[in-house]
């Protein structure tokens, strides 16, 4: 495999756990991709289907060194991914998450590596994620993932993930900081990728074009969000203080890291934590002054009604 910057390598973070049922379509997706110049690390988390018997199957057929296979540490998705993510030993120019029941369109990793190159600034974190397409079992599209258009800044990220994990695509650099922040406890590898890029200054575009068909089944971790009883769940999971314990586990994970963070960060984040234990008649004016928001008009009115209850 060619590591140098002409032939840039991609190593795909692939985590898996009981996956058999879609697993083959999405290593065939990857094999069928534009970019050849990749390695698979897969992190198994215990599954007892068919699943290692599968990897090992493609790690047989495929050539040596293409797909490695390892036991994850069996603490759910965050963790599973975060222990590829944060390992010194995983060496690329690039890598990408990648679930184990999508479907990758042939020009994702092509696309998402020309967006990069085209972009980064010396020396500076930089990660691709974007839309998908939402499909049923049988590939059927279903739907699409929301399109948002405002600034992806910490002051977003703060309060809301706007890109799942199976789209991103990051740098030398970022991989960098999650190796320095480490495996943090946090409610999804995908929304701590996104504080922690923005918290540090560095950059998080967003491709309004979907290069991933992402599979909507009943025994998905995180489906999609772009449907009325969708939205109806979120706002319940608010209102049950779900949401709340959330931002209690990214403040943890943030202060942890606090050093790392740019001043604007710092600023933003102590200023989150004085909002949420401030009395009611201060809090509209520090989530103001934090500059906090959603990626939609409906999403930040929800957030200023959340924080008033102190449901966030």
């Amino acid at each position: 495999m060619d590591a140098s910057p002409a032939i840039p390598l991609v190593a795909i973070l692939l985590c898996t756990y009981n996956g058999a049922r879609f697993l083959v379509t999405q290593l065939e997706s990857i094999e069928g991709q534009a970019h050849q110049n990749w390695v698979v690390f897969a992190s198994d988390d215990g599954s007892n289907d068919r699943t290692l018997e599968i990897l090992q199957r493609y790690q047989a057929s495929w050539p040596s060194g293409k797909l490695i296979i390892r036991s994850g540490p069996q603490k759910g998705f965050c963790q599973n991914f975060l222990s590829l993510a944060c390992d010194p030993e995983i060496k690329a120019n690039y890598y990408a998450f990648c679930d184990q029941d999508d479907v990758w369109l042939p020009k994702k990793l092509a696309v998402a590596l020309q967006n990069i190159a085209q972009n980064q600034g010396p020396d500076e974190a930089y990660v691709y994620c974007g839309r998908t397409t939402y499909v049923d079992e049988k590939l059927r599209k279903v739907g699409s993932s929301p399109l948002f258009a405002f600034p992806r800044t910490f002051r977003n990220a703060l309060i809301q993930s706007i890109a799942g994990g199976n789209t991103m695509v990051f740098n030398q650099k970022t991989k960098e900081y999650l190796e320095k922040a480490g495996s943090v406890n946090h409610p999804s590898h995908d929304w701590w990728v996104y504080q922690l890029v923005t918290g540090i200054g560095g950059v998080v575009f967003y491709d309004p074009e979907a290069q991933v068909l992402y599979r909507q089944h009943k025994d998905a971790l995180v489906g999609g969000n772009n449907s009325i009883l969708a939205r109806v769940e979120r706002i319940s999971m608010v209102f049950k203080g779900q949401f709340r314990q959330w931002s209690d586990m990214n403040i943890a994970a943030l202060c942890s890291i606090k050093p790392l963070l740019n001043h604007g960060g710092q600023e933003t984040l102590e200023l989150f934590k004085r909002m949420r234990g401030a009395p009611f008649r201060d809090r509209l004016r520090l989530m103001e002054v934090a500059g906090l928001y959603r990626q939609t008009w409906r999403g930040t009115i929800s957030l200023l009604l959340a924080a008033l209850m102190r449901k966030i």
